[in-house]
């Protein structure tokens, strides 16, 4: 029987895959490990499923106020002290497993102080399995039934998968059989039991929406990063025995077993610029088990370098990378599609960072402090990265993002820029001594979860029609039910088709011939072998016009599945722009409304800076007009003190002037007096002598009354009189005339409540002169007031008459200013003082000036003298009338 070559049906390229913009915040979760000792001090308190509160151990430094700060610290989720390893991983990592079946990226990150339950949480204890291995057993008990055979799929040693054919990987199968380290019977093996039983059947749990229609492998990798340098844990060195190596102790290793410190790796960029280690051993896993066997065996190895190399394993940091790599069946549903680039590879990276610690506090010295440094290095390249990114993110900065200065950001910066979710568990141990390093680690994990990394996109979904497996399994199966029933043999699982054709042909005749004559036996084997050919070339015919019918039909079904699919995939593709669009104005409406609320809060900023300048620009105001009032009262008080003084000044000198001019007056007085007396006296002798008489004659002062004659005075030259000129007499004022007066009074003049106030009659009374009062006028008077030189205030009225002028307005022209003053006549500026009267109480010279005297003493004078009222020697009490 000829069998027909089977037609492959044609594929589809692949959609391009489309951006996604949308991102979501990295889930930032916290656990919380028992205390060692139950008497421990503890500084850590749960609040509630999402939050946990901080307070400073007793003996701590308080802040600058005094105080022990309390803070409250928010995650996604918080884990206590009674939270078993099942309940972490629900919520941890099933997520990133199950979106690892699915084809995308996932990264999760175990933090912490040393010592803080970050290995148990990532590995676990037997019974009590961790992330790592519960992860493990979810991804082969959804993907065990639709494994690929082992080497279909291998790696290209450029972070991409080949896929094999069935000759080469059956090849590569049996070199693997015939090594002698490997048993032929894994599932017979002795499990270690430093891992066994690390997950009780009852908890195995299983991922949804597996693809039935693709085959899967799982491969694994386990580096390290110690001082900044990437080691393969799973490397396998060599043994040359002619040249033997040399181990850390300086002694040559002899036995495989001994250890040998690895080579370094170095990272490079694949052609989808994800970054991955080079030349980095990744082995294909089929079981959890032999997964885990993996895990431990470079568990195993990093302790021997640990104790070689004197260090402990929280000095660097371990990395275990699960790739999941999945390619569509091909049309019949049978075998693996040829195609490489329908490959798609996915990776889970459980990476459990070194612990963060503080020098001063290890009295870390030597190699010690050297690790400590690099490892504080690492962590705090991370955090800088972690803070540029929400920088960039929150303020819409573009600066680059640093990852290069450690090997940690370097090799999962594709994480951060959108290949994947990113997860960190943050172990914390709530005793008192780690409360410092705590508080670091909370700051960096409440600075983290406001990073926000973009979401990964869904895998193109292959051009052939789903159930393709399922379709293939059912029709081997109905085949194997039809040639049981009818009896055929069946070779294993695949029935002898030959067998069965054979026996719906005609029996064959006895082929014995009798003898040389026998003339039946042949033809009648030839006829029934020609029945035969006849019956199988119809069989041939109905089977190729069946294969063609069935292949046309099925060629129409797959036009019709493709042109669907086309269909389906030209509205994927317009729901995908529409998508794009709706998400592109959704990422525009969030960044706007990031940008308002940084722009809010910036006004907000602006407004208190301010309220606080306006604040103290209103206090300074204040200050400055009292400040100015103070000075301008200060200012007012001097001149007024230096006007009293100005005052007192002019006051005491003319009076001063005034007392030497009548002293001076009162001594030419007494001169001409007494100049007088001797030329009376002369005349007296002269007369004595000429006359020749005896008789005394005495002079005699000119007499009061009036009937007297005076006596002829001497030709000498009477002096002439220096006392004061009279004062003529004021005229009287024009306003008491019957013009009409402007009388102007200034509303700033005081009330000063005298008996004689100035009053013009028929006058316009006005605070401001204008121009129409004046034209109705021809008078005009303006009361001003002013402070006088002894602190009173005088009134002075400036008198003018109104003219008017060629331009038709008027003007004033000031004649006269009259004078009002107010006085307080117990002054004491107008009191004599005593030291002014002579030694026996008498009044002195000038006293006929004081209001007292002149009251109580006249002057009487001779008529027809000269002499002026300064001669009070010659004056006599006033005789009062009986």
């Amino acid at each position: 029987m000829i069998r027909q070559a089977k037609g492959k049906t044609p594929r589809r390229p692949p959609p391009k895959k489309p951006s996604n913009n949308q991102k979501d915040p990295v889930g930032v979760y916290c656990r919380v490990r028992p205390l060692g000792a139950e008497d421990e001090e503890c500084c850590i308190e749960v609040i509630s499923n999402t939050t946990i509160q901080l307070h400073a151990p007793d003996g701590l430094k308080a802040n600058r106020n005094g105080e022990f700060k309390e803070t409250q610290y928010s995650f996604k989720k918080v884990f206590g002290i009674k939270t078993t390893q099942r309940e972490l991983f629900e919520d941890v990592a099933k997520p990133l497993a199950q979106d690892l079946i699915h084809g995308k990226n996932g990264l999760l990150f175990t933090y912490g102080v040393t010592g803080s339950g970050k290995t148990h949480t990532m590995t676990g204890s037997p019974g009590q399995g961790g992330l790592l291995p519960r992860s493990l057993d979810m991804i082969f008990n959804s993907i065990g039934p639709y494994q690929a055979k082992r080497y279909v799929f291998k790696p290209d040693d450029k972070n991409g998968m080949e896929v094999q054919n069935q000759v080469d990987a059956l090849l590569d199968r049996q070199k693997r059989d015939s090594q002698t380290s490997v048993p032929k019977t894994p599932n017979t093996r002795r499990v270690d039991p430093e891992f066994a039983d690390m997950i009780s059947p009852e908890e195995a749990c299983k991922a949804e929406g597996v693809d039935e229609d693709s085959s899967y492998s799982v491969f694994v990798s386990y580096i390290e990063i110690y001082n900044n340098y990437i080691y393969d844990l799973l490397e396998e060195t060599p043994f040359d025995p002619i040249k033997p190596k040399w181990n850390g102790a300086g002694t040559p290793v002899r036995n495989i077993t001994e250890f040998i410190p690895p080579q370094s790796k170095i990272l490079r960029e694949d052609q989808n610029h994800n970054m991955y280690v080079a030349g980095c051993t990744e082995v294909e896993v089929k079981s959890t088990e032999e997964a885990f066997e993996v895990f431990w065996r470079g568990q195993k190895k990093r302790r021997i370098a640990n104790t070689q190399l004197n260090r402990e394993s929280s000095r660097s940091h371990s990395v275990f990378i699960v790739k999941l790599a999945q390619a569509p069946l091909d049309a019949d549903g049978d075998n693996v599609l040829q195609d490489k680039n329908q490959v798609n590879v996915s990776q889970l990276c459980l990476v459990d960072l070194a612990g963060s610690e503080r020098t001063s506090r290890t009295r870390a010295e030597g190699n010690r402090l050297r690790e400590a440094g690099n490892i504080n290095q690492s962590l705090m390249t991370l955090r800088t990265c972690i803070e540029v990114l929400r920088e960039n993110q929150m303020c819409g900065t573009n600066k680059m993002v640093p990852y290069r200065d450690s090997k940690v950001t370097h090799l999962f910066k594709n994480y951060f820029d959108g290949e994947g979710k990113v997860r960190m568990v943050v172990c914390v141990n709530p005793k008192a001594d780690d409360y410092e390093e705590t508080l670091l680690v909370m700051r960096f994990a409440e600075m983290t979860q406001e990073v926000e990394v973009a979401r990964p996109v869904d895998r193109p979904i292959c051009g052939f029609a789903a159930g393709r497996r399922q379709r293939n399994q059912a029709f081997k199966e109905e085949l194997t039910r039809r040639l049981e029933e009818r009896g055929g043999p069946v070779d294993g699982d695949c029935p002898t088709v030959l067998n069965q054709l054979l026996q719906a042909f005609p029996p064959l005749p006895p082929c014995e011939i009798s003898g040389p004559n026998d003339d039946v036996t042949l033809p009648r084997l030839i006829e029934a072998l020609e029945k035969r050919h006849k019956i199988r070339q119809m069989m041939i015919e109905e089977y190729n016009k069946t294969a063609t019918m069935l292949k046309s039909v099925l060629q129409e079904q797959d036009g019709n599945i493709l042109s669907k699919e086309n269909v389906i995939q030209e509205q994927r593709g317009k729901l995908g722009e529409k998508d794009k669009m709706l998400q592109n104005q959704k990422n525009e409406i969030d960044r706007l409304e990031k940008k308002s609320k940084m722009l809010e809060y910036k006004i907000d900023i602006l407004q208190k800076t301010t309220n606080i300048y306006e604040e103290d620009k209103r206090s300074l105001q204040n200050e400055l007009e009292s400040r100015e009032q103070r000075l301008q009262r200060e200012m007012s008080e001097k001149r007024r003190i230096e006007a009293r003084m100005q005052g007192m000044v002019s006051d005491t000198k003319l009076k001063w002037e005034k007392e030497c001019e009548r002293r001076v007056n009162a001594k030419q007085l007494e001169m001409q007096n007494k100049l007088w007396v001797k030329d009376e006296k002369l005349k007296q002798l002269k007369a004595i002598v000429t006359e020749g008489k005896t008789e005394n004659r005495q002079p005699q002062r000119p007499s009061r009354e009036k009937d007297k004659v005076p006596p002829k005075r001497s030709a000498s030259p009477s002096p002439a009189p220096t006392g004061p000129p009279v004062r003529p007499l004021h005229r009287r004022s024009h306003s008491a005339g019957g013009e009409r007066w402007v009388d102007h009074k200034p509303t700033t003049n005081v009330d000063l409540d005298t008996v004689m106030q100035p009053n013009i009659p028929n006058a316009i009374k006005v605070n401001a002169p204008n121009e129409k009062a004046l034209s109705k006028c021809d008078k005009y008077v303006l009361t001003h007031q002013e402070v006088a030189s002894d602190g009173e205030i005088q009134t002075k009225l400036i008198k003018g008459e109104v003219f008017k002028t060629r331009g038709g307005g008027q003007s004033v022209q000031f004649t006269d200013i009259e004078t009002l003053k107010q006085e307080t006549p117990v002054a004491a500026s107008r009191k004599r003082r005593s030291s002014e009267s002579g030694p026996d109480s008498e009044p002195m010279e000038g006293n006929w000036t004081d209001v007292e005297t002149r009251c109580s003493v006249a002057v009487e004078m001779r008529a027809g003298s000269n002499l002026g009222p300064g001669y009070q020697h010659h004056g006599y009490t006033k005789r009062r009338k009986p």
